[in-house]
């Protein structure tokens, strides 16, 4: 027999952003819990809205299941005596199983013999279980911010008003901050009224009833389809950011859309602001025509029906008004601040107590992009614009936009600097050294651009592993772990011949002349391991093996371009029709890797060969190395290894009639010295004996 179980959480308005994951969280702990207390159950749905979240379980099974289990305990060694009295350890074992000692018996695991004790336990009631077992869910439930209210104890992300709590027709009787549980729940605030659920099956509905859409996906799909139906009416594009669609469906219970306008003249603005104000503030859609140019209209949802919609929306133009004559006012202050002026205030605004004020930074972002330049062969006047743009990067921080709005910085820094005469290139630099952002954006579309960010991020990356501040585990407050995914981005993007050794060369110096915490050996050291893990996460997403992964960076991974296009030769290579020929070439590499790391480091001596194979393996190896080096160079991996793999025969003929590890030292030695030449080209491409088959 099952009856179905339905548990609602009741609250005061709850953060948008909190909701879905207690809505997860109350899921996650109630299955956990069934399936602890040994009680089946079938599908699971979760319910959620700023005021409540719900779970209702169908099929709950009406008894837990029986349990016969078996539980090992010391070896017979230990409980018991010489005498076969059982010893202190196995009576306290029979203890904390719940059986008398009598019950113990010996079974023999690898060899060994062991006590073993089994529980069995007749399954109770489910009915039973579940006050206790849902009052210890809930009150062990966790939020990013609790709250406490009244005198009680509890903490939780917002008071408890209401608990529903059924099995089948019959409350689940318990208490929480002196709510007592029942079957009534609450409708819409404005809209509905108190509604009494006769069973779990009828929750969703009773509450539809008064104007409370619980189902997560259903109001967001609702939100989506009248959003799309306006915009077909009206010809709009309107630009539905999926944060912002989250947020909204976790503000509204009963949810429609409705739009209004704002004058024209606020146009003026730049779009970025207009559309920061209206997400960030008023949490409004933009409206856009099919030019992508932003019209003087937003979208909205409204928590209620449709009744006065149209007062609504006056509403909401009026507050609207209100904050983009805000937005106007900061952005005509902010052109009556020269640059020059923006850069002295950075002096007093501090980076890092260890590392400096911004200006510190800025100007270690300047000498690191100039040194980056430099080593690029850069042109002059591309090198003029990144100095520049490095010299100002930062400027827009000490705007009142920027600090309105943070999230602009960039944006509102091209848009000053155009409006100040600085060259194009220069302005943009200042907008694209923030990317990419976040995961998923762009990296910057200018070589400027992207010479800035990368002197950027080394410079945070390299200034905090310099006074120990390295991620570990969850932890990487600075975000040093997206600074580095986004400096892997830039270079393969741009296709850049930057090695990481190289950056990390460029940014050290100039830290050097601040003067290091640490041992400059010891952070280019943590700087390889922390960016190792960053080129793994890019292979991983490539879709490349975790062998093929291990066995080209175990052949360095400074060179990125060389790194992605060696494993992508490899894996191909381990995936193609002629995988067992592979197969057969990568076995004589090994051989000749292993036995070539033996090698004493003499330079070979072709007067000591003393069959004919050695001198045909030698001349051949050497007569390809051209191809090999110049393939390499080219960056022509595919090419590389075919150079490689035309020694398989005369590696395989060499194996078969030559006695490596002869008798006469020198004979021996030059033989050695023979394999690790050619065992050093493999090693360029990767460390085969890393590949799984």
């Amino acid at each position: 027999m099952t009856r179905d179980l339905l548990l609602e959480i009741g609250l005061e308005e709850v953060p948008a952003r909190f909701v879905r994951g207690a809505m997860n969280q109350l899921k996650d702990k109630m299955v956990k819990w069934l399936s602890d207390s040994r009680i089946e159950h079938g599908a699971v749905n979760v319910y959620a809205t700023p005021r409540r979240i719900a779970v209702l379980i169908n099929d709950v099974a009406e008894k837990q299941t029986d349990m016969n289990e078996e539980a090992k305990g010391p070896s017979r060694k230990i409980a018991q005596d010489d005498q076969g009295n059982w010893s202190k350890a196995a009576l306290g074992f029979a203890r904390s199983q719940g059986v008398e000692p009598e019950q113990l018996y010996f079974q023999e695991l690898a060899g060994v013999e062991y006590v073993y004790a089994t529980k069995s336990s007749i399954g109770t009631d489910t009915a039973a279980v579940l006050p206790d077992g849902l009052l210890s869910l809930i009150t062990s439930m966790s939020f990013p911010k609790n709250m406490r209210w009244g005198n009680h104890e509890l903490k939780f992300v917002r008071p408890i008003r209401w608990l529903v709590a059924l099995f089948g027709q019959d409350v689940i009787p318990f208490e929480i901050t002196g709510v007592q549980t029942g079957n009534t729940t609450r409708g819409h605030r404005f809209l509905g009224n108190d509604a009494t659920v006769q069973e779990p099956a009828q929750y969703a509905q009773r509450l539809r009833e008064q104007h409370v859409l619980a189902d997560v996906s259903e109001r967001e799909e609702l939100i989506v389809a009248q959003i799309d139906r306006l915009a077909k009416e009206k010809g709009w594009e309107i630009a539905i950011k999926e944060d912002l669609l989250e947020e909204v469906v976790f503000l509204v219970e009963y949810p429609n859309v409705l739009f209004g306008g704002f004058d024209p003249a606020f146009l003026h603005i730049p779009q970025e602001v207009l559309i920061t104000s209206m997400r960030e503030h008023q949490r409004y859609f933009p409206v856009f025509n099919n030019e992508g140019e932003l019209l003087p209209f937003f979208v909205t949802v409204r928590n209620g029906d449709l009744k006065s919609i149209e007062l609504v929306s006056k509403g909401n133009e009026k507050v609207l008004r209100a904050r983009l004559s805000d937005a106007k006012f900061f952005y005509e202050e902010d052109h009556k601040l020269t640059i020059e002026h923006a850069l002295s205030k950075l002096e007093n605004i501090v980076y890092h107590e260890e590392l400096g004020s911004v200006a510190d930074k800025v100007r270690r972002i300047r000498a690191t992009a100039d040194l980056l330049s430099k080593h690029l062969l850069i042109d002059e006047q591309t090198s003029s614009d990144i100095s520049r743009s490095a010299d100002i990067c930062k400027f827009d921080l000490v705007s009142q936009m920027v600090y309105e709005f943070p999230e602009l910085q960039g944006i509102m820094g091209e848009d000053y600097a155009l409006k100040a005469g600085e060259r194009a290139s220069v302005a943009k630099a200042i907008n694209e050294h923030y990317q990419p952002r976040f995961a998923g954006d762009l990296a910057p579309s200018e070589i400027t651009g992207a010479i800035v960010s990368l002197a950027d991020k080394i410079d945070t990356i390299v200034g905090c592993f310099s006074i120990g501040i390295i991620p570990t585990g969850s932890q990487d407050p600075y975000a040093l772990r997206r600074q580095a995914a986004g400096i892997v981005q830039i270079i393969l993007a741009h296709g850049l011949k930057l090695e990481l050794n190289d950056l990390y060369d460029a940014a050290l110096s100039v830290h050097e002349n601040r003067g290091l915490k640490r041992d400059a050996a010891e952070i280019r050291k943590d700087l390889s391991d922390f960016f190792a893990l960053r080129v793994k996460n890019v292979l991983s997403e490539q879709g490349v093996r975790y062998d093929v992964v291990d066995a080209v960076m175990a052949s360095g991974f400074a060179d990125l371009k060389s790194t992605i296009e060696r494993a992508s030769v490899v894996q191909a290579l381990a995936a193609s029709s002629d995988r067992a020929e592979f197969k057969l070439t990568v076995e004589q590499f090994n051989r000749v890797s292993n036995l070539g790391s033996k090698a004493a480091g003499a330079a070979v001596d072709p007067a000591l060969f003393a069959e004919q194979v050695e001198t045909e393996l030698y001349q051949t190896w050497l007569a390809q190395r051209p191809t090999f080096k110049q393939a390499i160079e080219e960056g022509d991996i595919s090419r590389a290894v075919q150079s490689l793999s035309s020694l398989k025969p005369f590696i395989h003929n060499y194996f078969e009639n030559v006695m490596v590890m002869a008798p006469d030292e020198a004979v021996r030695a030059n033989r050695l010295s023979t394999l690790a030449g050619i065992a050093e080209d493999i090693a360029i491409i990767a460390d085969f004996s890393k590949l799984v088959w």
